[in-house]
C-alpha cells in the first residue's frame, strides 16, 4: 500500500527543517547518498570513513532502509550502517562558519567529513549538530555517517519499533540509522545558538532568553541584538540592547494583549502567532539575522480543572502513532504531515496524544500554525536497567529542549503503561526512576503539566489518566459517572496508582480508549473491539465517544487511533489516510451529536 501524496509534494524533502529559528543561509542533504550495511562490522577497522572504499548501494535520506521511500526496503537486522556524500558548499556559505546538522539518527551517529571525525552523538530521536568548518576544502568535500543501532535490545529507548524481525501485537517496523532531514547552515562566527520563550498571559508578557555562540571570544567587541516582535504583520514592539554574556533574558510587554476578547492567545480554536525577527550586529556590522514566533497561551490547573487560558477546557484527542506505510516514521513529506493536522481537526478533535515518538519539528509547526494541542511522549524502553535510566535521562532532555517553544505542546508525557518499569507497582527503584522523571521534567519546564505513567500505576502526576478499551456504551457511562468509581476502576486489570500515591484531586482524563477495529482497505490486522460495517462503526464510535463527554466526570478523552498502522486496523482513517467514514460524522460525533 502506498501513501496518497498531494500533488504538491516532492521527494527528497526539502522544506526547512527548524521553523523555530530560521535562517536563509542553508542547504538541504536529503536526496541520494552512497549506502552500506556492515553486518560483520569491519567498517571502523577497515576505515570506511575514508574515500577508498566503494559502498554498493543508494538510499534516500531521511528514509530508513527498511522503508519502502529509501529505495531500499530491507526490513530485516542490519545494525550497523554507512552513509556517504560528496558535497560542494555554495557561494554564500564563503566566509561563513558551516554548521551540519541531523534531526534524528536512530540509535547511535559517528560522523566524519574529509575522514576527519567532526561528531558523534547518542539518542535515536533527537537532533545534534556540529561545526565541520575546519575540517572543509575547497570543491568537493565527503561526508560519511555511521549509525549503530541495537535493534533487540529490550533496554533500548525505542518506543513503538519491534525487537523481533516481523511486526506483531502493538509493535511496528523498527527504524536504524538517518530518519530525519539532514542539512548545512552558514553562519557568522558571532550567532544566536537558540532562544526559549515563557509566556506570560496574566502579566501580558513574553520572556525570552537568548543563547549567544562565538561570544566569549569577543567579550570586548561591541555586539547588539535587535528582536522585532510583529504580530498580523505589524509591529508590536522592537528592542536593541548590548549582548556582554552568551546568555540574556529579557521581558516584553506587549501592547494590546488582553484577556477580554482573547483576540491574540493561542488556542486550537485561534492559534495566533506572534512572529520575531533577531539581527545581530557586532560592532556595527550585521552578521546574523533568524526569525522565529511564539504564542501566548497559558495550561494550568484550577480546582481540579484542566484550564487552557484560564478558563476549563475539554480535551478531545487522537492517538497519533505517526507511522507512515511507505516511510514507517518518516512522513512522506511536509504536505503529509499538514494534512495528517487538517485532518484530525476536520475530525472535529484539538488535540493529539503523539505516542512512543518524538515526532519531526515540521509536525509541531504545524500543530502551531493550525492550532492543535499536543501531548509530547517519549519513546520507550521496554524493560528496566540502570543503563536504560542513562539512555532515556539523556534523551528526553534533548528533547523536551528541542520542542520547548513549540505553543501547541501542553502536557509532557515521559512514561507510558509502565514501559521501561515494568515493576513499577513494588519495585522501589523503578518507582523512584518514575518519581524522578515527573520531578525531572517539572524542574525543565514548570509551565507545563507532567504525567508520570499514563495509563495505570502512576506516582506523582498533574493528570490522573485512565486507559480503557471498554466498548459497551452503558458500562462506561456507569464507569465514569462519578469520580470515586473512575478512580477506583481497574480497566486492563492493572491499578491505577502505585501504593502510597493515591488519587489526589487531579482531572481525571480516558488518554486512550476505542481502539474499533474496522476493514476498509487491502490491510489485515486487529483492533480492542470490532466493527462489521459504516453503520456499526458509526455506531460504536459513538457509544464509547459519548460517554466521555457526557460523563462529567472525564474532563479529556483521547481516542485510539488516528490510522491504521501495520497489523492494526483500529483507526479512524486507513493507512493511507483515507476516512473510513465521512470525516463530518466523525466530527458530528465529538460534538456530541
Amino acid at each position: 500500500m502506498s501513501v496518497i501524496l498531494p500533488e504538491t509534494a516532492t521527494l527528497p524533502r526539502s522544506e526547512y527543517p527548524r521553523p523555530q529559528l530560521h535562517r536563509d543561509a542553508w542547504l538541504c542533504l536529503n536526496g541520494e547518498w552512497e549506502f552500506e550495511f556492515d553486518d560483520q562490522r569491519t567498517g571502523d577497522a577497515e576505515k570506511w570513513h575514508k574515500r577508498d572504499k566503494a559502498f554498493t548501494k543508494k538510499i534516500q535520506v531521511p528514509f530508513t532502509f527498511e522503508s519502502e521511500l529509501s529505495g531500499i526496503a530491507d526490513p530485516s537486522f542490519h545494525d550497523v550502517v554507512w552513509y556517504r556524500r560528496q558535497v560542494n558548499l555554495p557561494e554564500t556559505f564563503n566566509g561563513k562558519r558551516t554548521i551540519i546538522h541531523f534531526g534524528a539518527v536512530d540509535y547511535e551517529a559517528s560522523v566524519w567529513v574529509n575522514g576527519e571525525l567532526v561528531a558523534a552523538h547518542e539518542g535515536g530521536h533527537t537532533p545534534f549538530q556540529a561545526d565541520i568548518t575546519n575540517a572543509l576544502v575547497e570543491g568537493d568535500n565527503t561526508i560519511v555517517v555511521k549509525a549503530v543501532d541495537y535493534g533487540k535490545d529490550v533496554f533500548l529507548p525505542r518506543g513503538k519499533q519491534f525487537w523481533e524481525e516481523k511486526s506483531r501485537s502493538i509493535f511496528y517496523t523498527r527504524t536504524t540509522g538517518i530518519w530525519q532531514s539532514v542539512w548545512l547552515e552558514a553562519v557568522s562566527p558571532v550567532h544566536l545558538g537558540k532562544v526559549k520563550y515563557i509566556s506570560d498571559i496574566d502579566k501580558n508578557e513574553i520572556s525570552i532568553r537568548t543563547f549567544m555562540n562565538g561570544l566569549e571570544e569577543r567579550t570586548t567587541r561591541n555586539v547588539q541584538l535587535r528582536v522585532t516582535i510583529s504580530f498580523a504583520g505589524k509591529e508590536i514592539t522592537q528592542d536593541t540592547y548590548r549582548v556582554n554574556v552568551p546568555e540574556q533574558s529579557r521581558t516584553v510587554s506587549l501592547v494590546g494583549l488582553n484577556d477580554h476578547s482573547m483576540d491574540r492567545f493561542w488556542s486550537p480554536e485561534r492559534p495566533n502567532l506572534y512572529d520575531v525577527e533577531y539581527v545581530v550586529t557586532v560592532d556595527g556590522q550585521e552578521t546574523d539575522r533568524v526569525t522565529s514566533y511564539f504564542g501566548m497561551r497559558k495550561i494550568s490547573l484550577e480546582s481540579g480543572k484542566f484550564n487552557l487560558n484560564n478558563r476549563p477546557y475539554l480535551l478531545k484527542m487522537v492517538l497519533d502513532q505517526g507511522y507512515f506505510p511507505d516511510g514507517n516514521l518518516t512522513p512522506p513529506s511536509d504536505e503529509a504531515i499538514k494534512r495528517d493536522v487538517e485532518l484530525m481537526k476536520e475530525m472535529g478533535f484539538n488535540g493529539a496524544r503523539k505516542h512512543q515518538k518524538v515526532e519531526d519539528p515540521r509536525f509541531m509547526y504545524w500543530c502551531d500554525k493550525l492550532g492543535l494541542l499536543v501531548w509530547g511522549e517519549a519513546a520507550n524502553a521496554y524493560d528496566y536497567s540502570q543503563e536504560y535510566v542513562r539512555r532515556f535521562t539523556k534523551e528526553w532532555q534533548e528533547a523536551m529542549d528541542r520542542d520547548f517553544n513549540h505553543p501547541c505542546i501542553a502536557v509532557w508525557v515521559p512514561l507510558n503503561e509502565s514501559w521501561g518499569v515494568p515493576n513499577i507497582q513494588v519495585d522501589q527503584e523503578q518507582q523512584q526512576h518514575a518519581l524522578a522523571m515527573y520531578h525531572l521534567t517539572k524542574s525543565l519546564d514548570p509551565t507545563r503539566l507532567v504525567v508520570s505513567n499514563d495509563g495505570w500505576e502512576m506516582v506523582k502526576t498533574d493528570l490522573f489518566n485512565i486507559h480503557d478499551y471498554e466498548w459497551r456504551k452503558e458500562v462506561l457511562e456507569d464507569r465514569y459517572s462519578t469520580v470515586e468509581k473512575a478512580v477506583s476502576a481497574m480497566p486492563a486489570n492493572r491499578r491505577l496508582s502505585v501504593e502510597g500515591y493515591d488519587y489526589d484531586g487531579q482531572p481525571v482524563m480516558v488518554t486512550e480508549f476505542g481502539g474499533i477495529a474496522y476493514k476498509k482497505s487491502d490491510w489485515e490486522g486487529w483492533g480492542y473491539s470490532g466493527a462489521s460495517s459504516d453503520e456499526d462503526f458509526e455506531e460504536k464510535l459513538r457509544n464509547v465517544i459519548h460517554p466521555m463527554i457526557y460523563s462529567g466526570v472525564v474532563q479529556g478523552y483521547c481516542y485510539t487511533q488516528l490510522t491504521d498502522v501495520e497489523q492494526e486496523i483500529n483507526g479512524l482513517l486507513t493507512y493511507d489516510r483515507q476516512p473510513k467514514i465521512p470525516l463530518e460524522v466523525i466530527k458530528a460525533i465529538n460534538e456530541g451529536k
